[in-house]
C-alpha cells in the first residue's frame, strides 16, 4: 500500500489546474470592463457568469462519467487549451452576444479538466486525501486568483483586447501537461481505507452534501460577480474592485493549504461545518463596515470557501467511491451551476432593489448550509465478510 502523496504527480495536475482555473478567474475580472464596454445592467453582468458556470456544470458530470467508464487523460491538456482560447476570445469579442458564446466555450474546457484531474489527484493522494486534494486545489486557487491580478493591468494598459495575452501562459502549461500524460497514466487507485476504490455508495449523504455545496455557491458566485461592481458603486474604480476580488482569491490559496491538513486531523465534516458557519457574518462585515476591516472579512470568506473546495470533493468521492470521476464532476459542476444561476437571479434583485440587498440575501444562503452540515453522515467503508473457519 502506498502511504504518502505522489508529490510529482500532484504538482503536474496542480499546474494544469492553475491554468484552467486562471480562465475561470479571468471571466469575473473581465465583467466590469465588459459592463462598461457594452453598457450592461446587473442581469446581463450576471449572465456572463452564468454562461461559464452553466456550460461547465451541465457538462462536467458527463465528463466524469466518461472518465469513470473509459478514462480520458487527454481531456486534461485539451480542456485547458479550450478554456484558455475561449477566455482570450471573450476579451476580443466585438459584441455582448459573442462574449457570451465564447464564455460558454471556455466553460466547456473548464468542465473537461476537473473530473479527470480530481480523479487522478485522488489516486496520487493515497491515505492523506484532504491534504493531497488541497495540494491539487491550491494550483486551481492560485490560477483563479491570478486571473484578476493579470487581467486588470493588461486591460487598463491595452484595452479589452489586451486581456487575450493572458491566455499564452495557459497554452504553454497545456503543452507541458500533454507531455506528462504517459507518467500520469501509470497512477492507479489505492485500495485502502480511503475509499478511493472501495466503499459503500451513500446516495442520501451525497444529496445532503450537494445542498451544502449549492448554498455555499450562492454566496461565493454572487461575490465573484459583484464584488468589483460593489466597489464601483461605493465610489471606487474597476481596478480597485478587482483588487478586492484578488485579495479574496489569494486568501483562498492560504485557506486551501491550511484547511486540508486540518481536515485530515479533526475531520472533514467538522472543518466544513465551522467554515460554513463563518461565512454569513464575514460577508455582512464586508458590506456594512468596508475599509480595511471589510477587506479582511472578504479575505476570511475566500479562506473559508476556497479552502473547503477540496474537502467537499473528497467527501463526494467517499460517498460515491465507485464513481470517483462522476463524484468530482458533481461536486465541482454543481457548485458552478447553482452559483451561476444565483448570480443572474441576484443580479435581477439588484436591478429591482439595490446591489446591497442582493448581497445580503446571498449571505443568508450559507446559514442554511450550516443546518445541512449537521446531518452529513460519516463515509461508510465496504464491509467484507470474513471466510468461515473450522
Amino acid at each position: 500500500m502506498r502511504a504518502d502523496i505522489d508529490r510529482r504527480a500532484i504538482a503536474t495536475l496542480s499546474a494544469g489546474h492553475a491554468g484552467v482555473d486562471f480562465a475561470s478567474g479571468a471571466i469575473p475580472a473581465l465583467i466590469p470592463f465588459l459592463v462598461a464596454e457594452f453598457d450592461l445592467d446587473y442581469v446581463a453582468a450576471g449572465a456572463l457568469m452564468l454562461a461559464v458556470t452553466a456550460s461547465s456544470s451541465l457538462v462536467q458530470p458527463l465528463f466524469g462519467l466518461w472518465s469513470d467508464r473509459r478514462g480520458a487523460l487527454w481531456l486534461l491538456p485539451a480542456g485547458l487549451a479550450l478554456a484558455a482560447v475561449g477566455t482570450a476570445l471573450v476579451a476580443l469579442s466585438p459584441a455582448y452576444a459573442t462574449a457570451i458564446a465564447f464564455t460558454f466555450a471556455a466553460g466547456i474546457g473548464i468542465a473537461a479538466y476537473h473530473p479527470e484531474g480530481a480523479k487522478f489527484a485522488a489516486y496520487a493522494s493515497t491515505a492523506r486525501r484532504a491534504s493531497g486534494m488541497s495540494l491539487f486545489n491550491v494550483g486551481g486557487n492560485l490560477g483563479y486568483a491570478l486571473g484578476p491580478i493579470l487581467i486588470t493591468p493588461l486591460v487598463l494598459w491595452l484595452g479589452l483586447a489586451g486581456g487575450a495575452l493572458a491566455a499564452v501562459p495557459a497554452l504553454v502549461v497545456s503543452l507541458t501537461l500533454a507531455r506528462a500524460l504517459p507518467k500520469l497514466s501509470r497512477l492507479r487507485p489505492s485500495r485502502d481505507a480511503t475509499g478511493v476504490a472501495s466503499g459503500e455508495t451513500q446516495g442520501r449523504a451525497m444529496t445532503i452534501l450537494a445542498g451544502v455545496i449549492a448554498l455555499r455557491s450562492v454566496a461565493w458566485f454572487a461575490l465573484l460577480a459583484f464584488v468589483p461592481l460593489w466597489v464601483v458603486s461605493q465610489g471606487g474604480s474597476e481596478g480597485e474592485g478587482n483588487r478586492e476580488l484578488s485579495v479574496m482569491l489569494v486568501a483562498g490559496v492560504a485557506g486551501t493549504l491550511a484547511l486540508g491538513p486540518i481536515a485530515d486531523r479533526i475531520g472533514l465534516r467538522r472543518t466544513l461545518l465551522a467554515t460554513q458557519a463563518a461565512l454569513p457574518p464575514l460577508i455582512l462585515v464586508f458590506l456594512e463596515l468596508g475599509g480595511i476591516v471589510g477587506t479582511l472579512a472578504l479575505m476570511g470568506v475566500g479562506f473559508c470557501v476556497v479552502g473547503t473546495f477540496g474537502i467537499t470533493i473528497v467527501l463526494s468521492q467517499m460517498y460515491l467511491p465507485n464513481r470517483t470521476g462522476m463524484a468530482s464532476g458533481l461536486a465541482v459542476g454543481l457548485a458552478m451551476g447553482i452559483g451561476g444561476v444565483a448570480a443572474v437571479l441576484l443580479g435581477g434583485l439588484a436591478d429591482r432593489v439595490d446591489l446591497q440587498t442582493a448581497l445580503v440575501v446571498a449571505a443568508a444562503a450559507p446559514a442554511l448550509g450550516v443546518v445541512l452540515c449537521l446531518f452529513l453522515p460519516s463515509p461508510r467503508p465496504r464491509v467484507v465478510a470474513e471466510p468461515l473457519t473450522a
